[in-house]
């Protein structure tokens, strides 16, 4: 029989999906399962985006540009300009989802076994990206006693080796919720500078902040222009993922063109999904107000339940729309699956995911899970009681 490739062999299964199979059975089981696993928002699309396709009318759903189409990334630009990001068009490529628009960034900066530092717990998938291109992930642990702040630069500096290439942050993060300040940022910035580094910011849920937080964008840096690459897309902010639409944006036009050799060779971006993420750049600033309004409904509710169960710690989320906390149990991954297993509370139970997936250091995270307060009022209060009557019972509570 033919053997399966190392590469293949090596990619990790996803913390955020491979449970479902306990969430099927448990369906079948007559139980309702209460997503909290995944960050698929249950925010309606902006509607000038579905009437964007309603109303197309071509005939052939052709290839787009290997780029992406020009009037979406002129809009695009002007879209980040108001937002304070200096970027024009050319700086712009079109990717299917900010997944490929790292993976392209990744194998266009690195070479196998150079290494990038990530600050840990991040979103899972980079370690399936860092696996495609060979790159090695080396972690820069943040702790939720600290609410999961940016480490120190002297900690990043303590990691960075001959084969160090890149830095790579989420801000807002997934799957904290964090948001680096302008100062944490520009530590950053200056210390990418002084090694020489690439700065891959992941900024997908950039709109995303609350109680005052602004999450800058490091394409608003001065003097980074070569160093800086934004990761974006429509998936989050226009509650539009499965219109598998992102973007690659650097100002690094060596960088660029390199980059575009991976998107010639996949050949275009989604045609349809870039049709609706042009209309929905349409979309008016009281979509996001009333989007942000939701969420931090959601995080206060969320938040303080959690923190009300005794053994919880769950630290305040200042943007996106996740939350990790800390349970009194031995195993997450053992937890959430028991949870779908063997528990529910009045035919409800809850699926989470395993925090310990998004962590590269071994046993780290083992008794955090992510949740993404990505439903309504109702049904978080629901999973709130379903995880405090589970903890109850659970046979490896610690405490």
């Amino acid at each position: 029989m033919p053997k399966i490739s190392k590469v293949g062999l090596a990619m990790p299964s996803s913390p955020i999906r491979k449970l479902m199979p306990f969430a099927n059975a448990a369906k079948q089981a007559g139980k309702r399962v209460i997503h909290l696993n995944i960050g698929q928002p249950d925010i309606d699309s902006p509607k000038e985006a579905l009437k964007a396709l309603k109303e197309d009318d071509r005939t052939v759903v052709e290839y787009s540009p290997s780029e992406g189409y020009d009037s979406y990334r002129t809009k695009l630009s002007e879209y980040y300009r108001k937002g304070g990001i200096p970027v024009m068009k050319e700086d712009i490529i079109i990717t299917t989802g900010g997944s490929e628009a790292l993976v392209f960034g990744l194998m266009s900066c690195m070479d196998p076994g150079d290494e990038i530092i990530i600050p840990e717990p991040f979103y899972a998938n980079y370690i399936g990206f860092a696996q495609m291109a060979g790159v090695n992930i080396v972690p820069v642990t943040a702790i939720i006693d600290d609410g999961f702040a940016l480490p120190s630069i002297s900690k990043f500096e303590k990691l960075i080796s001959p084969k160090t290439k890149a830095i790579l942050i989420c801000n807002p993060g997934n799957p904290t919720g964090k948001v680096y300040s302008p100062e944490n940022l520009k530590e950053l910035t200056d210390m990418v500078l002084r090694h020489d580094l690439y700065l891959f910011s992941d900024e997908v849920y950039r709109e995303f902040c609350y109680d005052g937080a602004e999450a800058k964008s490091v394409l608003s840096f001065k003097g980074l222009e070569q160093n800086a690459i934004m990761i974006d897309s429509v998936s989050k902010r226009f509650s539009m993922c499965g219109a598998r639409v992102g973007t690659i944006v650097t100002k690094n036009a060596e960088l660029r063109n390199t980059i575009m050799k991976y998107a010639m060779t996949r050949l275009s971006p989604p045609t349809l999904g870039q049709i609706a993420a042009e209309a929905a750049l349409l979309a008016p600033e009281s979509y996001f107000e009333e989007v942000r309004t939701r969420y931090v409904e959601r995080r206060d509710v969320l938040v303080q339940g959690l923190n009300e169960i005794p053994g919880v710690i769950c630290p305040n989320p200042g943007g996106a729309f996740y939350a990790v906390c800390r349970l009194p149990i031995d195993c997450s991954d053992k937890f959430c699956q028991w949870v779908l297993e063997e528990f529910d509370l009045d035919g409800d139970t809850v699926m989470m995911a395993p925090a310990s997936g998004f962590y590269s250091t071994k046993g780290a995270g083992n008794d955090e899970v992510r949740i993404a307060y990505v439903l309504d009022l109702p049904l978080l209060k629901k999973a709130i009681s379903c995880i405090e009557a589970a903890l109850l019972v659970y046979p490896g509570r610690t405490n």
